[in-house]
């Protein structure tokens, strides 16, 4: 008979081995089990979880393995299961047009860290993919076939630590961005020191542009451990835009540490918006590289291409951009320097470049033949995308003989899509013209306000070609306040209203130019037989009124020792056209003088300047009635007798230091009484 002392231990004896049997039985059980009696199951799961048709076609399996903690406690004797399955489909919603399966895989193994599911946790320490062919698609309204059916937030949280791909093919068809590629992925023969484990081909169409490319990738993704940097090499032309990198990612989860060695290039700057989302100019063609460094969070990350150097067109570029995720919108911010800037390189900024330049960067309006002033577009609807402060020097400005500009600087603000050069200065003629210009591009069309200083501006210097001026001195000061509505250079200065005044207060001028102004021409013939001459110049002013694109002299007058030249008339900014008069009144006797007015007319791509001849055959018919009386008599009318005349140089030039105004953008000018000469 048992002692009553010895029953609990031979129960709890017996409760042990039937423990230790259960646990036996289900090892057994979980062993030999076929798991493909559970595939009915997963695959009724899955589809109603997705609301779409999910089938594991082929094997499925479960082996276990030896925990991967690395932890020594108690854990790390908890096996891991290892779930593999092959021929795996997920259908794509029934408006797929990249055919009925949205993902085909030819193997899928993970492994499951147990532990974490009593906290609702799904770890997988790694995650394999073998012949994965993915198509991701959105519609035109903007649904896609990568966002399933939600019964609403879930208790369940997924963390995959490691993606290792084997080969396989990723597609994306989006109609909204205009993107149809495909990228074709297969492992390497050999990992190279590098680490790059597999390489892949892309090739489709974007925008339109056809897109190619190749790199190559690290065969393992950590999407957790940071101390193992994923290295990246790519090669991608998208239209005519090439982009190159080469480097390392760190905790691609995050895309946190990346750090690349990135080239650019392309026809213009402003064919990489649908890439980056930057608003850059429209530019000549250019190629750059520097080192691309930053991260993206939750805020947006901030990114910086850092010490690049380059060329656009024929001029060297190099600076520092960054990229900062801030509110409301993004903000670029850098500095830009450019040692030899080739003037022809600005022309695509207000579209003044040629028509085969527009062709070549694909973002330009075709210049009609009888237009000067640029008529492409400014494109304001990227504005509001951005906001911006650049900083850019040109050191030395290349440009042809006849334009006089020495160097550039200015300060670039977009803000709210309101875009400020404050200041834009350029080095002219020995002096500086300072700008202020704001373009405010909320509206339909841009409301531009500008001011304009020219300052210190040597006469010698700013005709470099004119011969008769080189011995010239003396400087040319000028203000210039316009505003204007418009989306191009030509509709801002077409319907531009407010005031342009110039001055020139002492110096001397080439009496060659004189003299050829008040046609006489035996003067000018002397002077160039024999050289040019200088005489006193006692001032210039200069008042011009604009109203809806149309200038007015109000004041031209040019006083000097010997002549007196008054300008009147207008130039028509819209039309581009000119209807001036040019008076030259000399001082003293000139014989063989021809003192008739100077019409400059036609328009600005042909202008056209002659004499009057009305007044011209009035004095030659004069002259031969004459001959008929006396001989003596017949070169009267060809003889400019006039006494000194004095002109109120004081009053001119204190009118002309007057500041000129504008009014509001569409607004007009109040009538002001032009001054009769």
């Amino acid at each position: 008979m048992t002692t009553p002392i010895f029953r609990p231990a031979r129960l709890l004896l017996w409760s042990i081995a039937a423990l230790i049997g259960l646990v036996a039985l289900c090892t057994a059980l979980l062993l030999t089990f076929d798991w493909n009696r559970a595939k009915p199951w997963l695959n009724e799961r899955v589809s109603e979880a997705t609301g779409r048709n999910f089938a594991i076609r082929g094997d499925l399996s479960l082996t276990w393995e030896k925990s991967q903690t690395g932890q020594e406690s108690w854990r790390r004797w908890v096996p891991w299961p290892r779930l593999s399955a092959k021929d795996i489909v997920l259908d794509n919603p029934d408006w797929a047009k990249t055919g009925p399966h949205m993902a085909e895989i030819g193997q899928l193994t993970f492994s499951l860290s147990p532990l974490p599911l009593l906290a609702h946790n799904i770890v997988l320490p790694s995650l394999e993919l073998n012949a994965p062919n993915i198509a991701l698609e959105r519609k035109p309204d903007g649904a896609n076939n990568w966002t399933f059916k939600s019964s609403g937030p879930s208790a369940w949280q997924l963390e995959l630590q490691k993606l290792v791909l084997a080969k396989g093919t990723v597609r994306l068809l989006d109609p909204v961005s205009k993107i149809d590629i495909q990228a074709d992925i297969d492992s390497l023969p050999v990992t190279s020191a590098e680490g790059y484990g597999i390489g892949w081909k892309v090739g489709g169409t974007f925008n339109k542009a056809a897109v190619s490319g190749e790199g190559k990738a690290g065969a393992v993704l950590s999407l957790q451990n940071s101390s193992k940097p994923y290295p990246l090499q790519a090669s991608v032309h998208v239209g005519k835009t090439a982009i190159e990198v080469q480097g390392t990612l760190t905790k691609p989860s995050d895309l946190a540490a990346l750090d690349l060695r990135l080239k650019l290039s392309g026809a213009s700057m402003s064919n990489l918006y649908p890439l980056t989302g930057i608003v850059l100019p429209a530019t000549p063609p250019f190629a750059t590289e520097g080192r691309l460094i930053g991260k993206i969070d939750r805020a947006g990350g901030d990114w910086t291409y850092d010490k690049f150097s380059g060329h656009v067109g024929s001029s060297d570029l190099s600076g520092t951009f960054e990229y900062i995720a801030q509110k409301p919108r993004l903000l670029l911010k850098g500095t830009l320097l450019s040692n030899q800037l080739r003037l022809q390189d600005l022309a695509p900024l207000i579209g003044a470049d040629s028509n085969a330049s527009k062709a070549n960067r694909g973002d330009g309006v075709a210049q009609p033949g009888n237009k000067v002033l640029p008529v492409e577009q400014f494109d304001t609807t990227r504005w509001g995308s951005i906001d911006a402060d650049v900083k850019f020097t040109g050191r030395k400005i290349i440009r042809d003989k006849e334009l006089p500009i020495q160097d550039l600087v200015a300060d670039l603000h977009l803000k709210d899509s309101v875009l400020s050069l404050t200041p834009l200065n350029f080095g002219v003629a020995g002096g500086n013209l300072i700008s202020n210009i704001k373009l405010d591009g909320r509206n339909k069309l841009i409301k531009a306000e500008m001011k304009i200083s020219a300052r210190h501006l040597k006469i010698k210097q700013l005709f470099p070609t004119l011969e008769s001026a080189q011995a010239s001195l003396g400087e040319i000061n000028g203000d210039a306040s316009l505003s204007a509505v418009g989306n191009s250079v030509a509709s801002l200065l077409g319907s531009a209203n407010g005031e342009l005044k110039t001055l020139v207060n002492q110096g001397s001028i080439s009496k060659f130019v004189l003299e050829a102004a008040g046609l006489n021409i035996g003067n000018v013939v002397i002077s160039k037989v024999f050289g040019d001459k200088q005489v006193k110049l006692n001032c210039l002013a200069s008042d011009f009124a604009v109203t809806n694109g149309v200038m007015d002299t109000r004041t031209f007058v040019m006083d000097t020792d010997d002549a007196i030249i008054n300008v009147d008339g207008k130039i028509n900014l819209a039309q581009e056209s000119l209807a001036l008069i040019i008076h030259p009144k000399s001082k003293g006797l000139r014989i063989f003088t021809l003192r008739t007015p100077i019409h400059v007319t036609g328009s600005f791509k042909n202008p056209d300047v002659g004499v009057d001849k009305g007044v011209l055959a009035l004095k030659a018919g004069g002259a031969i009635a004459l001959a008929v009386l006396a001989p003596v008599t017949a070169v009267l009318p060809l003889i400019n007798i006039s006494p000194d005349q004095q002109s109120d140089c004081a009053g001119l030039l204190a009118e002309a230091r007057q500041k000129p105004v504008a009014p509001p953008p569409g607004k007009t000018m109040p009538q002001k009484k032009v001054k009769a000469h």
